[in-house]
């Protein structure tokens, strides 16, 4: 995955919602970091991989690839926050979790540790979690990147029509 090209378009959009909401002199990481939790528990619920007492299936794919590169979107945000946006590949994670769950759970964890830490080891800890759980998905680094490019439109078109 082009991470520094993601990285790079993602300083651009967070430059122009920071100028369009004159919130350049606010520490947003925080929302961040909930905004992110935020995504991480919408695109859990569009999985439905936590509810047992569900038969109805996961929403389909185009859905959770949606759901997911907006956590993408925060993760970035949140790296270019710290200054880890010079990282220019995520190495795979070291996780053999084969549970979609538990991975979830596990992001979760890793979001708070980064949150507490802000080091560059646990960020890089939390976005190879992250895309761990992709590869769970059956969700690919291409489409992804794809989908990150077409949803950074759809923000852009967003604040110029007063999202």
């Amino acid at each position: 995955m082009n991470t520094i090209t993601l990285f790079e378009m993602q300083k651009a959009l967070d430059r122009h919602i920071e100028s369009q909401h004159k919130l350049e002199a606010e520490d947003l990481f925080d929302r961040k970091v909930l905004a992110l939790l935020v995504e991480i528990g919408e695109l859990a619920n569009e999985t439905r991989c936590f509810k047992f007492w569900s038969v109805k299936p996961p929403s389909q794919t185009e859905i959770i690839l949606e759901e997911f590169v907006d956590g993408v979107h925060f993760i970035l945000s949140l790296g270019i926050e710290c200054g880890y946006d010079d990282l220019e590949t995520i190495p795979q994670s070291q996780s053999d979790e084969l549970d979609t769950t538990k991975q979830f759970l596990s992001i979760y964890e890793f979001v708070q540790k980064f949150r507490n830490s802000r080091r560059k080891e646990d960020y890089v800890q939390l976005f190879q979690s992250y895309l761990k759980l992709a590869q769970l998905l059956g969700l690919n680094e291409e489409q992804i990147e794809q989908a990150y490019i077409k949803k950074n439109e759809v923000n852009y078109d967003r604040q110029r029509q007063g999202y």
